[in-house]
């Protein structure tokens, strides 16, 4: 269901770090909404140094992108953000004064998942019951 895309430039994170971020990313996600953590993706991209750039500089944030389907409460979606930024931090050793997060929702309905459309927030056991993973 939600998919992460965490950027920053080559050399920044180790493959370690990418591992606990993806674990930490997915615990968290599907502990504020309420999902499974196995329809949580993490993707990583890392492009080169030469290609980061913070305030028109070379820089080397870390940026977390999020898609979420839309019509979760408002305090989770900033509760999600906030500890999504704490974990980036801990977790890759960037200072959290370097880390973005940035969450993006549309309609359930504008994504396919498995060749099913997403089900609305809250009704997900539906959705996993007719999947015949619930």
């Amino acid at each position: 269901m939600p998919v992460y895309t965490c950027t920053a430039a080559q050399g920044t994170l180790t493959s370690e770090s990418k591992a606990a971020l993806a674990a930490e990313i997915t615990r968290i996600h599907a502990a504020v909404n309420h999902v499974p953590p196995g329809y949580v993706n993490v993707i990583f991209s890392e492009p080169p140094p030469d290609s980061v750039f913070a305030g028109g500089m070379p820089g080397a944030p870390l940026i977390v992108s999020g898609w979420v389907r839309r019509g979760h409460p408002q305090e989770e979606a900033t509760r999600l953000a906030l500890e999504l930024s704490s974990a980036a931090a801990r977790v890759t050793g960037v200072a959290e004064s370097h880390v973005m997060v940035v969450l993006e929702d549309s309609p359930a309905r504008s994504a396919v998942e498995g060749g099913q459309v997403l089900p609305e927030p809250g009704a997900e056991q539906e959705w996993l019951a007719g999947r015949g993973e619930a």
